[in-house]
């Protein structure tokens, strides 16, 4: 889920270069695979303001994840998540954008790749903390803590962090098993068209012995994820306003450093008569409890066809406009300093596909018989590659 595959998106348009058709109309199959794999790759990992270093992961991928690799091209969620993955290059969102693309595409498929891929071939180095989730004192903690009071069904009813904490209908309910608090979390997902689909996990946490405010979800398998959890306020009197405030950070393979803050409540939405008792909270952890978001637990069915279809047409009129603005305002700045930015991007690009077909002839030595198999079982034409990776969204970013 947070992964940073990206998309090539700026090849300047002076530069000749033969279409994917024209290109597997003329090579044999196996140069198609190679083809295939290296298209998929650049499409799947190489940022634009690191060609050079992004077709090194790009290279580590072919060597040792091509099985994974592989199945993810032929998978057409792990497909949609490319297409969509493309959608966030240079946005100052760009993170947020792809953990919501991994939100909307997860499957079996991406999580095995990413397991490859990040935890187990580190291709893809890990996102460095960046320190925006301190370790809080424990002197802001709650002193006391009793995980046996916090069982039960409760809502997420307001979050800091927009990437992880302000999912509709976020109804967790947790109990005690083996000495440790059990979380059976469930969350909705918005789709674009409006609808929207329920996910689900389960996470364990441990109190800490010296610090009751302070408990810990480890040894988790995918990503080798951490979350460490720290209970800054809390009210449980059996009440309708009863609360709990976490603030939490964690790590995985992939990102370090990641974090954000909710508020649990035992009603839907978030009782008024605590929030003074939450701003002062949040302000002991540095955070204003005024940029919090409160979510949406009302759980409602999901809207007509009809009326997310009429959406869908809003909402595409709209980007549309957006898109003429902006290319609009870059011609505008002046064809020739884009050109030379363009030129110095794609000479980088260059120069990294240069040092990636030096392995190109070992990548196709080193496949066995099962991973040919494989590949060639993708039997992916050059309309389908085109369509995948060329179509597959209904407006693309032009620049």
């Amino acid at each position: 889920m947070l992964l940073s595959f990206l998309l090539i998106n700026h090849i300047p348009s002076y530069v000749n270069i033969p279409t994917i058709s024209n290109l597997l109309e003329q090579w044999s199959q196996s140069q198609t695979v190679k083809l295939v794999g290296l298209l998929a790759c650049a499409y799947l990992v190489i940022p634009s303001a690191a060609a050079v270093d992004a077709l090194k992961t790009c290279t580590c991928l072919l060597k040792e994840c091509r099985i994974e690799l592989a199945k993810c091209i032929a998978n057409p969620s792990c497909a949609a998540n490319v297409a969509c993955l493309q959608t966030c290059n240079d946005r100052p969102d760009e993170t947020e954008c792809q953990i919501k693309c991994g939100d909307l595409f997860e499957n079996s498929v991406v999580d095995e790749f990413n397991e490859c891929a990040v935890s187990r071939k580190k291709c893809v180095p890990q996102k460095s903390d960046i320190g925006e989730f301190p370790v809080p004192d424990p002197a802001v903690l709650v002193e006391n803590f009793n995980i046996a009071d916090f069982t039960g069904k409760w809502f997420i009813s307001s979050g800091l962090n927009p990437t992880f904490d302000t999912f509709d209908c976020q109804l967790h309910e947790f109990h005690i098993e083996g000495g440790k608090l059990v979380g059976n979390l469930s969350w909705r997902i918005r789709t674009p068209d409006g609808g929207f689909f329920t996910r689900s996990a389960t996470q364990r946490f441990l109190q800490d012995p010296n610090h009751p405010g302070i408990l810990y979800n480890h040894d988790n398998e995918y990503l080798h994820y951490q979350d460490d959890w720290y209970i800054i306020s809390s009210k449980i009197e059996n009440k309708p306003d009863d609360y709990v405030f976490v603030y939490y950070r964690g790590r995985n393979d992939a990102w370090d450093g990641y974090g954000g803050a909710v508020v649990y409540t035992r009603s839907a939405v978030l009782p008024e008569t605590i929030v003074p008792e939450l701003k002062r909270a949040a302000q002991n952890v540095g955070r204003n409890f005024n940029k919090f978001i409160r979510t949406d637990n009302s759980c409602g069915p999901e809207p007509p066809l009809v009326e997310r279809l009429e959406k869908k047409v809003e909402e595409g009129e709209q980007t549309l406009i957006r898109e003429v603005e902006q290319i609009e305002g870059e011609v505008e700045k002046g064809v020739e300093k884009v050109e030379k930015t363009e030129q110095t991007l794609f000479q980088r690009l260059a120069e990294g596909f240069k040092e990636l077909q030096q392995d190109e002839e070992n990548f196709l030595r080193g496949l066995s018989k099962e991973e040919m198999e494989l590949l060639n079982d993708l039997k992916m034409e050059a309309s389908e590659v085109e369509k995948l990776f060329g179509e597959a969204l209904p407006i693309r970013k032009l620049r």
